[in-house]
């Protein structure tokens, strides 16, 4: 039951129960005003937390604004790009978020906190001072009373009769004030709903209001997110490509290291202690060196590095061999010495230690000592083993056989080339239709001892076999410029070029594959391989690099990207001349990248691509199933995304044909600091022709004065 009313008649008679009343109704509001004191705290302390936060939220958003990848190689794909951009994105999200909650703290100042004090004080405060009329005109109207009936009767009745009128009018004037206090309490008791319910009400549309916002923003960056999803899963599928090629080479090295040293432009090069003599009595000491020989200019480098502290790097010195002789264990107490001498200190010998017995005699033969063997520290490049496929008639005739196979049988067939077949029906299958007698004997569109999958491999190691990647060695490079530069047309018009550069069957036989890639992609709904995932199958296939290095396995990413382009544009490429009237810039153009845009209003100028496949996060149209066998890629049976390619591109330097070798001690004078800047093939016409920039190549670091090498006493 709630409170009881107070009748203005009561005032009148003042009963005890009218007493309670009042004191019920006065507990009452001073439980209000102890609740709308702890709230007004507890708001300020509301808005205090909303401002830290905000301030943590603005410097978290502050630091991934300043963060930024590194990336292996020379140049990233779009979708690294946009990942790389997305920090940035994250950045200006939360500015945007925090600037909404900033508003939103504001608010619940003037519209909660302010309202709230200003009716405890007005209100309230009035009601304390009404209640402290009341308890003193009350005990003064008793004690009055108590006075006056105190009199005697043997007073004067003028004096009696004054002493009446007096007591009478305290009563009325109690009587009075009685009255207004009770119709205060009751007009507060009401008041209170409204004046104290209507600023809580604008607090929470306040609230509301931010959250609509941060509502409004998540719409906008929804476009923004699923682009982002793809980029992030198109990156993991080509790290996992790239990751699978890698520890393959690294297993290689690691059993036969000799066999997979990378070509360089010195005739030896490796670690040597130097022996450095110094005045009696301090005797000699042993200093590494890393040393560098070029035979043709008979000029050796050396430079002293110390592992041990810290990677430290020394000054180099630079000087022309003039000799070189090997050291016998009766001459000097240390293993493994061979002296050298410099042309223009002659007799003064420089005494050099190597690791082993092998790698002095290898030195040895690099400088021209007296006991040389035939043995190289740079082996030339191993050729691959060349299989028996040949791009001839039979190689056509396997592909045609192979492609109608699947196009007839399983072009719907879940995860079509990238599920594994068995490796010995393969081998067997491929043996058959490589064989003249055989081959017309086998039917593939009609047999079912031969499953899709066994199919697709089959086809897939033939293009693997053939001497020669599809796309050729000598277009390699080329091929991969524009993949990883330039615009999404100008990289399609260069693509466009270059195969048509290609040799007349390869470029046949590549029109017909890519032709099928593009039907099997059509598909996609039901077989799940999407252009980015055909991509990530066909890439290492059809532009397999000639020399197995980290350097190539990183642009394992941008054959895909080739590869992609080649299927969304097989109509142009293959049934189309290139454009003979294309400008041709003299570089290429440095463009900052750009992330996808976030408002989901921009979402219809997307070029229409599968959103998603073997993606869980993301939802299959349809009800697809996103489960899938083994597969025989590199990128394994993992998720792919369709590559959306919405960036412009952007590439830090040059790329020439042996982009693959890093430069050897770039500290020294000619032999590393003096590369020229390369020219160009004419492929680099068809790429970012809207920029008439010429960015020249970068100049060559200044290295150090060669100094002599130290003196031997």
């Amino acid at each position: 039951m709630g409170l009881q009313p107070l009748e203005f008649s009561d005032c009148y008679l003042d009963s005890p129960w009218f007493r309670e009343r009042i004191r019920a109704h006065e507990a009452e509001l001073e439980r209000t005003n102890k609740f709308i004191k702890e709230l007004i705290k507890d708001g300020k302390n509301l808005i205090a937390a909303t401002k830290s936060l905000s301030a943590a939220q603005r410097k978290f958003a502050h630091s991934l604004r300043d963060f930024k990848f590194e990336f292996i190689g020379d140049a990233e794909t779009d979708d690294e790009r946009c990942i790389d951009a997305s920090l940035r994105e994250f950045s200006n999200f939360l500015k945007n978020l925090e600037e909404q909650r900033e508003i939103m703290a504001l608010s619940v100042t003037e519209t909660l906190i302010k309202p709230l004090e200003k009716f405890r004080k007005e209100q309230l405060g009035a009601v304390k001072e009404e209640k402290k009329k009341f308890d003193k005109e009350t005990e003064k109207n008793y004690s009055l009373i108590d006075k006056h009936l105190n009199l005697s009767a043997k007073k004067k009745d003028s004096h009696l009769q004054e002493a009446d009128i007096q007591v009478e009018q305290n009563r009325q004037h109690f009587y009075e004030l009685s009255l207004e206090y009770v119709c205060k309490l009751q007009e507060i008791q009401e008041r209170k709903k409204f004046e104290f319910v209507e600023p809580m009400l604008s607090f929470f549309q306040g609230m509301f209001t931010f959250y609509h916002q941060g509502h409004e923003l998540a719409k906008d960056f929804n476009h923004y997110k699923m682009e982002l999803q793809i980029n992030i899963q198109n990156t993991r599928n080509r790290f996992e490509g790239t990751r699978s090629e890698v520890e393959e080479l690294m297993n290689k090295i690691r059993q036969n290291p000799k066999d997979h040293k990378r070509a360089s432009q010195f005739t030896a090069e490796g670690y040597l202690y130097v022996q450095e003599k110094r005045p009696a009595p301090f005797g000699s000491s042993w200093v590494k060196h890393y040393c560098m020989y070029r035979k043709a200019a008979k000029k050796f480098n050396i430079i002293p590095f110390e592992h041990r502290s810290g990677g430290k790097l020394g000054d180099g010195e630079v000087f022309f061999l003039k000799e070189c002789t090997k050291r016998h264990a009766d001459s000097i107490d240390r293993r493994f010495c061979f002296d050298v001498e410099a042309a223009d200190r002659p007799g003064a010998a420089l005494t050099m230690q190597a690791f082993s017995e092998e790698e002095r005699k290898q030195w040895l033969e690099a400088l021209g000592g007296k006991e040389a063997l035939l043995h190289s520290f740079n082996r030339a490049i191993i050729p691959r083993p060349e299989g028996s496929a040949q791009l001839d008639k039979m190689g056509f005739t396997i592909l045609r056989k192979c492609i109608s196979a699947v196009e007839t049988r399983g072009i719907n067939d879940q995860g079509l080339y990238r599920v594994v077949g068995v490796s010995s029906k393969v081998q067997r299958l491929l043996s058959m239709l490589m064989d003249v007698k055989t081959c017309n004997e086998v039917d593939l569109e009609n047999s079912i001892d031969w499953e899709v999958k066994t199919i697709t491999s089959a086809l897939k190691q033939y293009l693997r076999s053939l001497p020669e990647p599809l796309m050729t060695y000598e277009l390699h490079g080329d091929f991969i410029v524009p993949a990883k530069s330039g615009s999404p047309e100008s990289r399609v018009n260069a693509i466009h070029f270059l195969v048509h550069k290609l040799p007349e069957k390869n470029k046949e036989m590549l029109d017909i594959l890519v032709k099928h890639l593009t039907n099997v992609s059509n598909h996609s709904k039901q077989n799940l391989m999407t252009v980015a995932n055909l991509g990530v199958v066909f890439g290492p296939t059809l532009m397999r690099p000639q020399e197995e290095t980290v350097a190539a396995i990183m642009d394992l990413k941008f054959q895909n990207i080739v590869v992609e382009i080649l299927i969304e544009n097989h109509e142009k490429i293959f049934r189309t001349l290139p454009d003979a009237t294309f400008p041709e810039p003299v570089s290429l153009s440095i463009s900052p990248p750009n992330a996808p845009p976030r408002q989901s209003k921009r979402q219809g100028q997307r070029t229409k691509r599968p959103v998603a496949v073997y993606n869980l996060c993301l939802e299959l149209e349809d009800g697809d199933s996103a489960n899938l066998p083994k597969a025989d890629t590199t990128a394994g049976n993992l998720d792919s995304l369709s590559s959306p390619s919405p960036t412009t591109a952007a590439v830090s330097g040059p790329l020439g044909p042996d982009k693959n070798h890093l430069a050897d001690g770039s500290s020294f004078g000619d032999w590393a600091s003096s590369v020229p800047c390369q020219t160009r093939s004419p492929m680099v016409q068809w790429l970012n022709t809207q920029s008439p920039t010429t960015p020249s190549c970068s100049p060559a670091v200044t290295p150090p004065s060669p100094k002599p090498p130290p003196s031997p006493l």
